[in-house]
């Protein structure tokens, strides 16, 4: 971790940097490009944003996350006598996370399957900086570079957070096989495990990463395909829908024991409640008032609080994230496609319809 910003410096070196002086060379020797480097906005906003986000992010997740997995016992959402489970889950995720097997079976992918996907949907048919018209593999030298070394890194470094993502969600999975400690009276409205949903904003640098190789790919066609940026907003939504969900969506596996706790809850609270309150209408209303007490005895105010804890257990959600939860993450993947709306409106008219969105 101390190493980070030198990490940061190596990758965008390693992968952009060469591009950038074998192009450079070709364009400078003759080589005639139609598509010129610097002009593939998907390219600079790969290598020169998203992949220093996704490498930057190691750090901010790392320290975000660490603190949300010891809330399970710091808040005795795991039991004392299952807590040597809950540390088997931990060094099993750990395990996995610090595998060189793992490591070396997301190479093999991306020397395999990537390359793979590159032949099968990359047909290059103008002059680009990095290949030539009639076949894929006409290849410029910064081309080269580009296919096998700058493309291979970036997909490592994705795949490498995608298998991240299982092993928390793998994690989360052992923890719920544990008989968790949910008080449906909890604050939060989630029996304690509102956390859960806030903890998917450390990961909010990957979705905006993803969200600006997406912005880079639609800007390329949209200003060298002919294409119009309406014909890709089933697309985004697609897109943005589909990350969110991917993030959100395996807390989903709490949702049975969250509704157990309400179910128990419900009915734990009820019978109380109506053991109180007819003590209560017992003695304050169907007998005789004693002058000798006074109404305003504590008896009025537990009979509020019953009602303020059964309305907590009532209004307890069976997910462990809310609406504001979604609406962070799908605005954090969003974000870096905004510019694209420049495509379609001048900045002054864009200024001026979004002043009246807002106002």
């Amino acid at each position: 971790m101390e190493l980070l910003h030198r990490r940061i410096f190596a990758f965008t070196l390693l992968t952009w940097f060469p591009l950038f002086l074998l192009a450079t060379v070709g364009t400078a020797t003759g080589g005639d490009t139609r598509i010129s480097f610097f002009h593939d906005v998907e390219v600079q906003a790969r290598f020169l944003v998203a992949l220093p986000i996704l490498v930057g992010a190691e750090l901010l997740v790392h320290s975000r996350i660490r603190p949300l997995v010891k809330r399970f016992v710091e808040w005795r959402i795991v039991r004392s006598e299952d807590v040597g489970l809950f540390h088997e889950a931990i060094e099993s995720a750990i395990k996995i996370r610090n595998s060189v097997y793992v490591e070396l079976a997301l190479l093999f992918i991306v020397y395999t399957l990537g390359l793979w996907l590159w032949n099968g949907r990359n047909e290059i048919n103008v002059v680009t900086w990095y290949g030539l018209p009639g076949g894929r593999w006409k290849l410029t030298p910064a081309g080269y570079w580009y296919v096998f070394v700058s493309l291979p890194i970036f997909q490592f470094v994705l795949l490498r957070w995608y298998m991240r993502f299982f092993v928390w969600f793998r994690f989360l999975w052992q923890v719920n096989r544990i008989n968790l400690n949910l008080i449906p009276t909890h604050p939060d409205r989630c029996g304690g495990l509102s956390f859960l949903g806030k903890s998917a904003y450390a990961y909010s640098p990957i979705l905006f990463a993803q969200g600006v190789i997406l912005a880079g790919v639609v800007a390329d066609r949209v200003l060298y395909g002919g294409e119009r940026l309406e014909s890709f907003k089933f697309q985004i939504g697609g897109f943005i829908v589909f990350f969110v969900v991917a993030v959100l969506g395996p807390l989903l596996m709490f949702t049975p024991r969250m509704s157990c706790a309400r179910r128990t809850g419900l009915a734990d609270y009820g019978l109380f409640a109506q053991r109180y309150v007819e003590s209560f209408d017992e003695k304050w209303v169907r007998n005789a008032y004693r002058p000798d007490e006074q109404l305003g005895t504590g008896d009025i105010q537990s009979l509020a609080d019953l009602g303020n804890s059964y309305s907590m257990v009532r209004e307890m959600r069976v997910v462990p994230f809310a609406l504001q939860d979604v609406s962070r993450l799908a605005i954090a993947t969003a974000i870096p496609l905004a510019p694209l709306l420049l495509t379609v409106f001048s900045l002054e008219e864009l200024i001026i319809r979004v002043i009246k969105v807002v106002f």
